[in-house]
């Protein structure tokens, strides 16, 4: 999955490097200020993408002393600013821009550059949101989009989607309200034009903020790996009763278990043990991605 992810965002970053320059040059040229909120809303998403390859080689960190379980949560951490600077930048600058036009409406001059390079980048984006697309689906299995985003652990694949998603939905706003500006000559439909694109910037910030923060504070393994956990434990004959599966992403790839179990009365130490050996390697065995599993005897107070 992380191999999927790098490659996504590395297409995203090439494709918004390149079209950033192509809308300044023709926001330049032409004064439109729906191109110039564009140009700005694709400076970020590049400036998201090297954050989050950032956040991806600082995951690959071993553990040591002080953080005993690795550095896995750095994804989430560098996702989550991704989704502030959005916000922050992105959207703000756009609606700053789009209401002083409103209020203070220019002419755009000869629009034909603003149609060529919302052309070019409609191509573009429209080349790395498939690739982003293609990488989400493979990782999302059988369940839906919005299941997919709320169950995914790793923000890196549903934050380029939310991105290029976003920023085609931008360029058709753009190319809307240039063409209207250009049809009424009211050229405040340019300013209108940039509102929407901030507030569309806005809204994608706030989702990912959302879905980023509880991974952040720390989410729980899929029910599914949780069920099979404790249907594993619980078929190991000298086990009375499994009271309580926990699990903890600590990252994409890395769950960290604490498993209490109800041992049947007069085992002996030896035997525990072994109980205890054998259910952590069977976990280990068909579920790689726990990493880490604790496993405490635990008495149940009889009623």
């Amino acid at each position: 999955m992380a191999a999927g992810s790098k490659k996504v965002i590395i297409a995203a970053l090439i494709g918004n490097g390149l079209i950033s320059i192509t809308k300044f040059v023709a926001a330049a040229m032409t004064g439109s200020s729906a191109m110039f909120s564009e140009g700005i809303h694709s400076i970020v998403d590049t400036g998201n993408q090297v954050l989050l390859l950032y956040g991806l080689k600082a995951a690959k960190k071993p553990a040591d002393k002080r953080f005993p379980y690795g550095h896995g949560k750095e994804v989430y951490f560098w996702s989550f600013v991704v989704a502030i600077l959005i916000f922050a930048v992105g959207a703000g600058i756009s609606i700053y821009e789009g209401v002083h036009h409103i209020l203070h409406p220019a002419e755009i001059n000869d629009p034909t550059i603003n149609y060529i390079v919302l052309g070019l980048a409609m191509i573009f984006e429209g080349g790395a949101l498939y690739i982003a697309l293609k990488e989400f689906n493979a990782a999302r299995g059988k369940m839906n989009y919005l299941q997919a985003v709320r169950r995914g652990k790793d923000p890196t694949l549903f934050v380029v989607l939310f991105e290029d998603s976003a920023a085609m939905a931008g360029l058709i706003i753009a190319f809307v309200g240039i063409t209207l500006a250009q049809v009424t000559g009211y050229a405040a439909w340019d300013g209108i034009a940039s509102v929407c694109i901030g507030f569309i910037l806005a809204g994608t910030a706030l989702w990912l903020a959302i879905e980023t923060k509880s991974l952040l504070i720390g989410e729980a393994t899929d029910p599914q790996t949780v069920d099979a956990v404790r249907k594993m434990a619980d078929e190991l004959n000298d086990i009375e009763q499994v009271n309580e599966v926990l699990t903890l992403h600590m990252g994409p790839e890395f769950v960290l278990a604490n498993i209490s179990l109800e041992f049947k009365d007069g085992l002996k130490t030896g035997r525990i043990e072994e109980i205890i050996h054998t259910l952590d390697q069977s976990i280990k065995a068909q579920f790689p991605f726990i990493k880490r599993i604790f496993i405490e005897a635990e008495q149940t107070k009889k009623q």
